[in-house]
């Protein structure tokens, strides 16, 4: 195996890694949003799960974050909280989570 092939190795697994740690961050990240989000509707117990659960395997089958901050902001809207609050929530759940998936390595 030539320099180059290792190298390209090397970029390849880094880049499943990162993909990787992108995925469970995400998903954590809205687990934690659908929580949030749980809360301020009102929701408690199976109700409140399942609804955090939602985001998190909606996400899974190719949801996009901005689906994710639409689909909140709508359920949260009749609650008075803004798209920009529910993104700034999102921002503070990422870097959250990022810090969790990477502190697991």
């Amino acid at each position: 195996m030539t320099t180059f092939d290792k190298r390209e190795q090397g970029f390849e697994s880094k880049f499943v890694h990162d993909e990787e740690l992108r995925f469970k961050a995400t998903a954590r990240r809205n687990k934690m949003l659908g929580n949030w989000a749980a809360g301020q509707l009102g929701l408690t117990g199976d109700a409140a799960t399942a609804y955090a659960n939602e985001l998190v395997t909606t996400d899974l089958e190719n949801q996009s974050d901005d689906d994710t901050l639409r689909k909140v902001s709508k359920d949260l809207a009749r609650k008075g909280i803004s798209e920009q609050q529910v993104a700034q929530r999102m921002a503070e759940y990422l870097h959250i989570a990022l810090e969790q998936v990477q502190s697991e390595k």
